[in-house]
């Protein structure tokens, strides 16, 4: 509930403030019971503004002016809290979360928000019934007091942030409708103009409960989505409202699927039920709209796939559909010589971004209740309910995993519940270096098949030194002695130095025909018969040649990458080959050749942008491989210095205004990935890869995208439909220029059926393309191309990467 209110204008009348303490002026300012706020010395460039956005944090962003945060539920200013205090008062009286606070504000910028079509967060109902705002406080207080144990936080800061964990919001709205989203989720209510009457108002309350209900969690039947409680102040409306939820699961493509098994909506008037299944649901791929008729004060709902029956070879409901699992990583608002990492797995797609968790032991001994805060996230495709190895694993050297702790499974029995699963993994610090953040990997293997789910998380920074705020002089000299502080300068992660030498081969092939072509064809070799051809892997790529579809190897000749037919060369081995030299090739030369297709690839700046600056963890590396060596801390501003995200973004930036600039010498997305390649984040290449190529393809094929759906998904023409009716003109069609965007929505689906398995979808995307009446694969040949950059990858890091420096 946001109770961030301004009370100034409404105790007009209230006495003078007490001279005598000199925290008054800000402790007491969201103190409900005391009558003195009003003579409290604000200026009007501290009030809060509570705005309601639509995406992406619609309802819940707070624009605000103020240097101070409010950690602890009391409006602390930083002038206040460091001013003279009496002798008698210890470190000890003030929340540890407001002095870690201070600090955490050089890195916390609260910025103005410009809403488009926003709908201000009125209050003003609370300011006339002060009872009920008195009620809500306390209510809040309580909340965020009951994660609080003050000999924890004096041996461990950071432990335990005061601050409630429960995310809900509450929005009033009046005749005009409006959507309310649950901040951080795809959780909306949408309320239709007309619901109310002019004159009269709608409160609508929105909050997820992460474990749904058990009973819908067996064979027939699993949850998909958390409990949602929706509340509603005012039942005289004249309009149904729209409860609208992206799940964890899609009905498969097979008539079977379709037919045995369906996603439904189940409502009730309780917690704890009965629940009634709601007729008026709308299903378009992973997302559901429900119409709710019949309103009530409190309503809980629940999102469920279920079958009408299991018919063998199906052992459960899990086999009729494409199910998703999301895990997140939690951990302390600050990193200490030894903390804890809590796993946590949903069988849903809400994944709250703080998390109370009551089984924390430290030094043998259960730790009160504790906030930790999302690290990191991931989503995974699981087909059913198998038993999951977790792993995490530290990055740096300087930081380790307790052995006992490195590796934990999760039985498919728990999943199966469709209640969060969580495991504990306990770092600690080896030696008595200086503390510092760093990165960790966290692999997910599947026990019965050898799918490996792998993703990184960086860790936040380590706790500031109490010591150095506590005994700082009496009185605050000067804000941005604090806010200047240098940051540490350790990378987090040490990625090799690339090395430009010739391509050790240890396979060749000699042509046993000659093949020039009329028609040159970008990505296929041309060579005459005796030719010696290094190949790069004995793997084989499926692409169409002239006219068909070919099997050929990845090989060099006179210095150019490309494919050669497997049918036109004898494979023979290092020692057999007798004249190489036009099979010679750098790892330099490997690099700038694989990376071609780029240069003709379409993309997104600003996807590219954000997914690079989170993957990436140090900016020296990136800009040296990018051409940059010469830059330094000096060159970025103070808006770019504070984060490591922030500065690899803003070398990226800097390169696209050079490409920009020198149009013919440069191309971004290209010198990107040789970038890239150099500094061997391959996992971050084939996720860019993939992306741009679900793009092009969605581009290339236009109308035709609807001949592909049936081949590779064997989509239903009403299925198809389905994907376009988004899109649709007011004539009811698609226009032919917007024809590109139901295919990337289909394209983009698809794809994430596979996982991380970018080399599956990038071939069989090609094969089906390849099987079209007019393979749009005869004249675009990028896809090709990417193919071919996919298998050099574990050549070029053989070759170009020192396995000593990395050990």
């Amino acid at each position: 509930l946001d109770l961030d209110i301004d009370w100034s204008d409404v105790f007009k009348h209230a006495q003078a403030v007490s001279k005598t303490n000199p925290f008054w002026n800000e402790l007491s300012a969201s103190n409900p019971f005391v009558h003195d706020i009003a003579a409290s010395n604000r200026n009007e460039n501290n009030k809060y503004l509570s705005v309601l956005k639509e995406k992406p944090y619609l309802f819940s962003a707070v624009s605000s002016n103020r240097d101070s945060l409010a950690s602890s539920g009391d409006e602390l200013d930083i002038d206040c809290l460091l001013r003279r205090t009496s002798a008698r008062r210890s470190g000890r009286s003030k929340s540890v979360s407001d002095f870690l606070d201070i600090v955490d504000n050089q890195k916390f910028n609260l910025h103005k928000i410009a809403p488009q079509k926003t709908i201000a967060s009125d209050m003003t109902w609370l300011q006339n019934d002060l009872k009920a705002y008195k009620r809500a406080w306390l209510s809040h207080r309580q909340l965020t007091r009951s994660c609080l144990d003050l000999e924890a936080m004096s041996h461990s800061p950071g432990w335990a942030q005061t601050q409630a964990t429960d995310i809900h919001v509450v929005c009033k709205l009046n005749h005009e409708g409006g959507s309310v989203q649950l901040p951080d989720s795809d959780i909306n209510v949408h309320v239709p103009v007309g619901h109310v009457s002019p004159g009269e108002f709608q409160e609508v309350g929105l909050k997820a409960i992460l474990n749904p209900p058990s009973l819908f969690n067996n064979e027939l039947s699993s949850t998909i989505s958390p409990l949602i409680e929706l509340t509603l102040s005012n039942l005289n409306t004249k309009e149904a409202i729209f409860l609208e939820v992206k799940v964890a699961a899609k009905v498969k493509n097979d008539p079977l699927s379709q037919v045995m098994s369906d996603i439904v909506c189940f409502m009730s008037l309780n917690k704890e039920g009965p629940f009634k299944k709601l007729e008026n649901c709308y299903t378009y791929q992973d997302t559901i709209q429900v119409k709710l008729s019949k309103l009530s004060h409190v309503m809980y709902a629940v999102i469920v796939v279920q079958a009408n029956k299991i018919q063998p070879p199906a052992t459960n409901v899990w086999d009729y559909v494409h199910r998703t699992v999301s895990v997140g990583i939690y951990g302390p608002k600050y990193i200490h010589p030894s903390f804890t990492a809590v796993f946590a797995v949903f069988g849903h797609n809400y994944i709250p971004g703080k998390l109370t968790v009551c089984d924390i032991k430290k030094g043998g001994k259960n730790m009160p209740p504790v906030v930790f805060q999302l690290w990191g996230k991931h989503t995974f495709l699981l087909e059913k309910p198998q038993d999951l190895n977790i792993s995490l694993v530290s990055c740096d050297p300087d930081f380790e995993v307790k052995m006992e702790d490195q590796s934990k499974n999760i039985k498919g029995e728990e999943l199966k519940t469709g209640e969060m699963v969580r495991q504990q993994f306990l770092f600690s610090m080896l030696g008595c270096r200086e503390m510092h953040f760093f990165v960790f990997l966290v692999q997910i293997k599947i026990l019965k098949s050898k799918q490996v789910t792998q993703f990184h998380v960086t860790t936040p920074d380590p706790a500031p030194k109490l010591s150095g705020i506590i005994n700082r002089p009496k009185r605050l000299q000067d804000r941005k002695e604090i806010k200047s502080a240098p940051l540490l300068l350790i990378p987090t992660v040490k990625y090799p130095k690339f090395q430009d030498k010739t391509l050790s081969v240890n396979t060749y092939g000699v042509a046993l025909k000659t093949v020039l072509r009329q028609n040159k064809i970008d990505y296929l070799l041309e060579y005459f018969k005796g030719d010696t051809i290094a190949l790069l892997g004995e793997d084989k790529v499926k692409a169409i040649g002239q006219t068909k579809v070919k099997e050929w190897y990845v090989g060099v000749l006179r210095r150019k990458v490309g494919l050669v037919h497997c049918k036109n060369i004898k494979v023979i081995s290092k020692e057999q080959a007798m004249d190489t030299a036009d099979s010679v090739l750098t790892t330099k030369n490997l690099v700038e050749q694989i990376a071609l297709p780029f240069k003709k690839l379409t993309y997104i700046y600003s996807v590219v942008l954000s997914t690079v600056s989170e993957s990436v963890y140090d900016w020296r590396a990136l800009a040296e491989a990018l051409g940059y060596s010469h830059m330094s801390l000096d060159d970025f501003d103070e808006a770019h210095a504070d984060k490591e995200s922030e500065r690899i973004a803003h070398v990226v930036k800097k390169m696209k205004e050079d490409c920009h600039a020198n149009k013919k010498k440069r191309l971004f997305l290209y010198d990107l990935i040789v970038a890239l390649l150099k500094i061997d984040c391959q996992g971050l290449v084939a996720r860019l890869t993939q992306d741009t190529i679900v793009l092009t393809s969605a581009v290339k094929l236009g109308k035709y995208w609807r001949e592909l759906a049936e081949k590779l998904a064997r989509l239903t023409k009403q299925q198809i439909e389905a994907y376009e009716v988004p899109h649709q003109g007011k004539n009811g069609t698609v226009a032919l220029e917007m024809m590109w965007k139901p295919a990337y929505d289909f394209l983009y689906t698809w794809a994430a059926h596979y996982g991380d398995s970018y080399r599956d979808v990038l071939q069989d995307l090609q094969s089906s393309l390849d099987k079209m009446k007019n393979p749009v694969t005869k004249q675009w040949r990028e896809l090709t191309g990417t193919l071919i950059l996919v298998n050099c990858m574990d050549v070029l890091r053989a070759n170009a990467f020192s396995k000593m420096e990395e050990e």
